[in-house]
């Protein structure tokens, strides 16, 4: 008896699958199955900009990607408000409507305002529970109307079980089993209709974890599973002026990514009352392509000086738009990113002097004034 099955001819297997497609169409709607055909166009991945170039960079794509879901996550005063407010004030310029669900009662929106956050345009919720929160995330996100939704944060995602129990009562894996359910229903409906959503989450030690890291994220495993992008923020350092500590030197590390290589690393300043050092970045993105110079503390470029020190030729750039603006494309260039359309700004041409060309100035313009003397 021969055991080998017999083999269906080609004709017979498409008609077979013609039918099971009509099937499906005809019970799931039109649209249900296709064809992927390998000449159609492959559409760019749409992205928001986070504010800081070298993490737009680090990304692979220029930024965070539209139609998934991305987590935030690093411990306490890192800056993951602050990276959310600014992807927020950046989708604004681009005309999106963007929310913030602040489960943690905390969003500070004087600091959002001087980061670009048009608060007039911003819808921000302030839920009691975990469920209420994500339902309203749910709504914003099946409406299609909404391009951006922030939640600050999954570890404030308080269950109504936990909420309407005594204080000490156990109830393991409450928080876990809603974010699970909850990712089940949203992606769907996130990847429908084109919504970036941001879930900005907190650390926590596991306890006798003798090898590898102790550190772990709150809400379970479902979010490291659904998110298509994942980034670790620390801060590294602090940036003084004389003795006062006036921001964070930041370090962001793409752990995640499923549109671009992961592993990635950004380091960037991220200043108190302002976000982030958009000319520091500059700065330190111009010196690695070699399009501005460094020697000892001093900034050149074009061959001439810009400041000593990064702090006065930061300053120096944010005086100079057009100079920074011009130092920006040329950098995005080098490294084959989306260059910045032209500025708007008056007629007037701001240029560099040189060194020599200042003292000179300064000399006449002080024997002049001994002369009148």
């Amino acid at each position: 008896m021969d055991d080998k099955k017999a083999v269906v001819p080609a004709s017979e297997k498409a008609k077979a699958l013609a039918a099971a497609l009509a099937q499906i169409e005809k019970q799931f709607g039109k649209g249900s199955v296709m064809r992927m055909d390998a000449n159609a166009p492959i559409e760019d991945v749409q992205v928001v900009s986070t504010g800081s170039l070298g993490l737009d960079i680090a990304l692979g794509v220029g930024g965070l990607p539209r139609g998934r879901v991305v987590e935030i996550y690093g411990p306490e005063s890192s800056g993951k408000t602050t990276l959310t407010l600014q992807t927020i004030a950046e989708m604004q310029k681009l005309g999106g409507t963007c929310a913030f669900i602040d489960a943690e009662h905390a969003l500070d929106v004087g600091y959002a305002q001087k980061l670009g956050v048009n608060l007039h345009e911003l819808l921000i919720s302030q839920p009691d529970t975990g469920e209420q929160a994500l339902e309203i995330c749910d709504a914003l996100v099946r409406s299609g109307s909404v391009d951006l939704v922030v939640i600050d944060s999954v570890a404030a995602l308080t269950p109504r079980a936990e909420i309407e129990g005594d204080m000490g009562d156990s109830l393991p894996g409450l928080q876990a089993r809603l974010m699970s359910q909850a990712l089940r229903k949203l992606t769907g409906s996130i990847n429908r209709t084109n919504t970036l959503v941001i879930f900005i989450n907190q650390i926590r030690m596991k306890i006798g974890v003798m090898f590898g890291s102790p550190e772990t994220t709150t809400g379970g495993n479902a979010l490291k599973f659904y998110a298509s992008v994942r980034l670790d923020i620390r801060r590294t350092g602090s940036i003084k002026s004389g003795d006062e500590v006036i921001g964070n030197e930041t370090k962001v590390k793409v752990v995640k990514n499923k549109i671009a290589p992961p592993f990635k690393e950004a380091h960037f300043d991220i200043l108190y009352g302002a976000g982030t050092s958009r000319e520091g970045e500059i700065l330190d993105l111009g010196v690695e392509a070699k399009i501005v110079e460094k020697s000892g503390s001093w900034y050149s470029y074009n061959g001439e000086r810009v400041g000593q020190g990064k702090d006065n030729a930061r300053i120096f750039l944010q005086e100079r738009p057009e100079l920074a603006w011009e130092i920006e494309n040329k950098v995005r260039e080098s490294l084959g990113v989306r260059v910045l359309p032209p500025l708007a700004v008056d007629s007037t041409v701001v240029k560099l002097k040189s060194v020599d060309k200042a003292d000179k100035a300064d000399k006449a313009d002080k024997g002049d004034k001994a002369d009148a003397a």
